[in-house]
């Protein structure tokens, strides 16, 4: 690891102090009593060939950030606006990872061309516009996963762990071929880190528990995996595999199965997987262009209170199933047992999109590479179809409604 100054791929805008900032807007990290700033940037949107790389959310859903060929975005969540912008020479190739620390102007930013290729892991603070850190390796970059103690970066076949402050090599891990950088790790406060990632061997989820020192392997699938979730506090794990029908939900504490969600009766490729504030619902994206919702059985009182309860004394609540076919299993196949989702939002098919629950009480935000952000609203009582409350187009903000 080397520690440097990064100005030159940075070098064509001057950030100015937004004289309409609200109070909610970011700030940062270092101190608990620093200053709250927003900073934004002349123009509105981007031009008509950039290209989107990498889209995701923040830690607590309340920002996302943008990698496209030009640079990076950042915006905020709710009200849906401009935060601050990055732009560089397009010749280099553009952003393609960016993760944000909370709601602060420290990132994690993998670039992307033939004058940065993807081996490389930049800590820039854009506050003060520099890049403080930069970690380099032999193979492509495939994800990153902050915390404010921590630095995940994950390759094809290995996750590093790293201390956030003097950028230590921690941790590694060996994986199975994990070409989509699947990894997820807790927010929760304090030390008491876990981090979930392919095990060796397919379909097997890996499980680090890093304050009692712990290590659970679950096989969750038999096929491969192709997506996970994880609860903020790390104790509940989702999992979907590259068949794509069924989503699986952990005690990632002690790996007991707690319910089994189908999204489908077809293939499908899930896109991303989300769990809400309360691990009362859960939230699942996949190619086929649909968003569900899906009730949650969990008893998460009990797992704070009773974690010594094993896997072969799971409570009632924890095993319950909804679905009304629910009496004929054991009898009908499989798929008539299934519980299934409570509500849907229809999006283009074939296209990526990821979701992430909106701090507005039974809300679903979905972000697409096509550049569209949706607010959404589900009935938790009586389910059935979302109803979309905002669309907004970040490629073309002058044309959003």
């Amino acid at each position: 690891m080397t520690t440097l100054s990064f100005p030159s791929y940075f070098s064509n805008l001057t950030l100015q102090p937004d004289p309409d900032s609200d109070p909610d807007s970011l700030s940062q990290p270092q101190s608990d009593n620093t200053t709250t700033e927003t900073y934004t940037t002349p123009g509105s949107g981007m031009t008509r060939d950039t290209a989107l790389h990498h889209v995701s959310f923040n830690q607590d859903h309340t920002c996302f950030t943008v990698g496209t060929t030009q640079g990076f975005r950042v915006y905020n969540c709710d009200p849906v606006r401009e935060m601050f912008r990055r732009d560089i020479d397009d010749t280099r190739g553009g952003m393609g990872f960016v993760e944000m620390l909370f709601r602060s102007q420290i990132l994690a930013i993998v670039p992307r061309g033939p004058h940065a290729p993807p081996t490389k892991v930049l800590m820039w603070d854009d506050h003060s516009s520099r890049c403080f850190g930069e970690l380099s390796f032999r193979s492509d970059v495939k994800s990153v996963r902050l915390r404010r103690d921590r630095i995940v970066v994950v390759l094809a076949h290995k996750v590093f762990v790293y201390d956030y402050v003097c950028f230590k090599l921690l941790h590694q891990i060996e994986t199975a071929p994990n070409p989509s950088g699947l990894c997820e790790v807790s927010q929760g406060v304090g030390p008491n880190m876990v981090l979930v990632c392919p095990g060796l061997q397919t379909g097997q989820v890996r499980v680090d528990h890093y304050v009692a020192k712990r290590t659970r392997f679950i096989h969750a699938h038999d096929s491969k995996l192709a997506c996970l979730g994880l609860t903020q506090d790390g104790r509940f794990l989702a999992t979907a595999s590259s068949r794509g029908t069924l989503v699986r939900v952990f005690n990632a504490f002690d790996g007991s199965l707690i319910q089994e969600v189908r999204r489908g009766a077809e293939q499908a490729e899930i896109h991303s997987i989300a769990f809400s504030s309360t691990a009362q619902w859960l939230a699942v994206s996949s190619d086929k262009g649909t968003v569900h919702v899906f009730g949650l059985k969990i008893d998460s009182g009990a797992l704070g209170t009773d974690r010594s309860r094993g896997a072969s004394e799971p409570s009632v609540s924890k095993l319950s199933a909804i679905s009304s076919l629910s009496f004929f299993k054991g009898v009908l196949p499989r798929y008539f047992s299934s519980e299934w989702s409570m509500a849907q939002f229809r999006l283009q098919e074939g296209l990526r999109y990821i979701v992430a629950f909106g701090h507005q009480k039974s809300t679903v935000m979905i972000l697409g590479m096509d550049g569209s952000f949706y607010r959404c609203k589900f009935d938790p009582v009586h389910g059935g179809e979302m109803t979309q409350l905002e669309y907004y187009n970040f490629l073309k903000p002058e044309e959003s409604s």
